[in-house]
C-alpha cells in the first residue's frame, strides 16, 4: 500500500508540473487505470478538467494523445478505419498501362482472372488503410493516451462498436483479418451526461466523476495558471465564482472561465474586487446574458460575502 500511496503521490506531482492540479481521488482513478490495463470513464459538467486531464496524462507518460471527438452519426469510416480511394484509383490506372505485362505468361480467362484476382487483394491491404483514431492508438509502436471525447454525443450504435473494441483491444478487418494493439493504450472517455449511456459500457470502465472543485482545488488551479495574481485577489474571485454557482443558470462558471476571469482582472490591473470592475468584466465569467441578468442585482451580497 505504501508503494501505491507513492506512485500516486508522484502521479499528483507529475500532473502538477503539467498545470493539472489532481485530486487524491483523480490520480488514485488514473494509477489503477494503468495498472489495471482498463478504461477511465470521466462524468461530470463541462469544463472542470475532464478533457484536460488527459491532456496532462500524455505529458506525464511521455505519449501521444489520440482524440477522438464524438457527435451524433459518428461510424467506423471516421473512428476506426477508411480506405486511401484516391490512392487506390492511383494505382488502378497504373494498373491499366501495365495490364498486358501483369497479364503475361497467364494462360487462357481462368488464369487472367486468377491474376487480377490476386491484385485486388494487394489494393485492400495495410498499404492502402487509412487509421482513423481508433486503430491510430491501436497500431502506435511507444502506447497513446487515446481520448474519446463526449461520448454522450455518439449513439449506441458507437457504443456497440467501442465495445468490440475495449473487449481485448483488437479490432476486425474484414479484408485482412485481425489488427492487435501493438501496445494497449491508456483509454480516457468523457461525458456531460447529456444521457444515459449504456450499463455494458460503464461495467467495462473505471468510474470518475469531477464536481466543480472545492474552493481550496481551485484556488491551487488558478495559482498554477495565474501565478501572478496576488492572494488576496485570488482569495474573493474563488469565493465570488463559488458563491455565483449557487444561482439557477443556464452555464454554471466553469474552471476555465475562473481562469480566464482572473487573467482578465490582471489585465485591468486589479488587486480586489469592488462593484465596478465586477460589472465591467461578469461577461468573461457568465457566457448568457439572462445569466449576468440574474446575478448583477445580487453583486452587493456576492462582495460583502467573498470580503
Amino acid at each position: 500500500m505504501t508503494n501505491a500511496r507513492q506512485q500516486i503521490d508522484t502521479l499528483i506531482s507529475q500532473l502538477a508540473e503539467q498545470g493539472y492540479i489532481a485530486s487524491d481521488n483523480i490520480a488514485t482513478t488514473l494509477y489503477l487505470a494503468k495498472m489495471l490495463e482498463r478504461p477511465i470513464l470521466i462524468e461530470g459538467p463541462p469544463g472542470v478538467g475532464k478533457t484536460e486531464l488527459a491532456n496532462a496524462t500524455a505529458a506525464v507518460l511521455n505519449q501521444p494523445l489520440v482524440r477522438l471527438q464524438c457527435y451524433e452519426g459518428l461510424d467506423e469510416s471516421k473512428a476506426l478505419y477508411d480506405w486511401k480511394y484516391s490512392k487506390q484509383l492511383l494505382y488502378v490506372q497504373v494498373l491499366k498501362e501495365k495490364l498486358q505485362d501483369v497479364l503475361a505468361g497467364t494462360e487462357g480467362l481462368s488464369g487472367a482472372v486468377e491474376k487480377l484476382h490476386q491484385l485486388d487483394d494487394i489494393f485492400y491491404s495495410e498499404h492502402f488503410l487509412e487509421p482513423r483514431p481508433l486503430l491510430q492508438a491501436l497500431k502506435s509502436d511507444t502506447g497513446a493516451v487515446l481520448l474519446i471525447d463526449e461520448i454522450d454525443k455518439a449513439d449506441y450504435e458507437f457504443e456497440s462498436l467501442l465495445l468490440e473494441i475495449l473487449a481485448d483491444f483488437k479490432v476486425s478487418v474484414p479484408e485482412i483479418g485481425r489488427i492487435a494493439a501493438t501496445h494497449k493504450p491508456l483509454v480516457i472517455l468523457t461525458s456531460n451526461n447529456t444521457r444515459d449511456l449504456s450499463d455494458a459500457l460503464k461495467r467495462r470502465c473505471l468510474h470518475l466523476y469531477i464536481p466543480f472543485p472545492e474552493a481550496d482545488l481551485e484556488g491551487r488551479i488558478v495559482d498554477s495558471r495565474v501565478p501572478e495574481i496576488s492572494e488576496q485577489l485570488r482569495r474573493q474571485l474563488v469565493e465570488f465564482v463559488h458563491s455565483v454557482r449557487q444561482f439557477d443558470l443556464k452555464k454554471q462558471p466553469a474552471i476555465s472561465e475562473t481562469i480566464d476571469w482572473a487573467r482578465s482582472l490582471l489585465l485591468l490591473h486589479a488587486d480586489k474586487l469592488d462593484r465596478q470592475l465586477v460589472e465591467d468584466s461578469l461577461n468573461v465569467l457568465l457566457k448568457y446574458e439572462e445569466d449576468i441578468d440574474l446575478v448583477r442585482p445580487e453583486l452587493s451580497s456576492l462582495l460583502r460575502n467573498s470580503h
